[in-house]
Parts: structure tokens; sequence; C-alpha cells
């Protein structure tokens, strides 16, 4: 007869993407997992494989939240530029309460296992694609309604956007410049007219 479980599988893979968002694949240790996660090894393995199965789950359900979450964002009845200047200044909120300046879990994947793992690969370029997606969305819309110039490109300022959070998002692991954010908030939007 099986085992019952005696941890909730998603607040343990909760305590796996805060981990693996601290130290990074390469610099979470099995021990590291199995003290902070607070179930055994064996349970481990057997719940949720070795520790790249872990990983990829984790920052699987990471994108799915924060995807989720921006779309939601920009897709609400907000007008298109208001929705935009909103995920920035949100995001730059983020960067600034975020003492252990840990950047972006799955931009901090990107530059850490992407290049090499196809799987985490594969995650981290659908996010990529999901958000180009939706912030392309809200470009074109607000162009069909004049807010934002249809002069350029929407799929074009899709992508400068997304890179722009990115940007952000990188820039805040080292620093928490308020100033400098809003310079970058100010020239991304004027960009829009």
């Amino acid at each position: 007869m099986a085992r019952t479980k005696d941890f909730d599988e998603t607040e343990v893979l909760a305590k796996a993407i805060k981990l693996f968002w601290q130290k990074g694949y390469n610099g979470t240790s099995m021990q590291d997992l199995v003290d902070g996660l607070g179930i055994s090894r064996s349970s481990l393995y057997d719940t949720f494989g070795d520790k790249r199965q872990l990983y990829l789950k984790a920052l699987q359900s990471y994108q799915q939240e924060q995807c989720c979450g921006i779309t939601q964002l920009l897709n609400g009845s907000i007008p298109a530029k208001a929705a935009i200047r909103q995920l920035m200044d949100m995001t730059i909120q983020e960067m600034i309460r975020d003492k252990q300046h840990k950047g972006c879990f799955l931009i901090n994947s990107a530059v850490e296992t992407a290049h090499h793992d196809k799987e985490a690969n594969a995650i981290i370029c659908q996010s990529e694609q999901q958000l180009e997606n939706t912030f392309y969305t809200v470009i074109r819309n607000g162009q069909n309604n004049g807010e934002i110039s249809d002069k350029k490109d929407p799929r074009a300022l899709a992508r400068f956007l997304y890179n722009t959070i990115v940007g952000i998002r990188v820039t805040g692991k080292s620093t928490a410049d308020k100033a400098a954010f809003d310079d970058i908030i100010q020239l991304t939007i004027s960009v829009l007219d």
C-alpha cells in the first residue's frame, strides 16, 4: 500500500521556486532542497523526480503565474498606455522592494540555464512569446483607437516593451535607483506617441 504524502505539493513547489530564485539552479544543492523544502530526499525524488525535474516544474509554475498576472493587467479595461505604464511601475516597485536583488526567476534562468537546457529554454521562450503577444495586442488596440501612434510597427513596439521590462529586471539586480527607473519609463512611454 502506498504511503500518503504528509506535505502539500503546492507549498513545497512554492518553496522550491524561492530557493532556485535566490540561489540559481547551480547554486542550489540537493541538501539545500531537503532543508529548505522540509521533506525527505526520498519524498523529493518520489514526488518531483530529480533536482532538474523539480527546477523545471518550479520554472513552469512561476512562468504561468507571472504571465497570467501580466496578461490580466494588460488586457484589462484601462487604456493601453495606462496599462503599459502600470505594468512598468509595478515592475519597478518590485525591484525597489526586493532587498535581496533577486531579479526575475525566469530572466535569471534564461541567463543561467537556457543555453544548455532545452526544456528550460522552451519554458523561457514560451513566456517571452506569450508576453510579446500580449504587448502586441495591447499596442494594436491602442493604435486602433488612436491612443498609440500607428507610425511604428506594433510587433516591433511589443518586442521593445518586452525587452525594456527585461532590462529593468536585470538592472534591478544591482540597483534600486527609482530616478533611473523613472527615466526609463518616461522614455519608453514616449516611444508610443
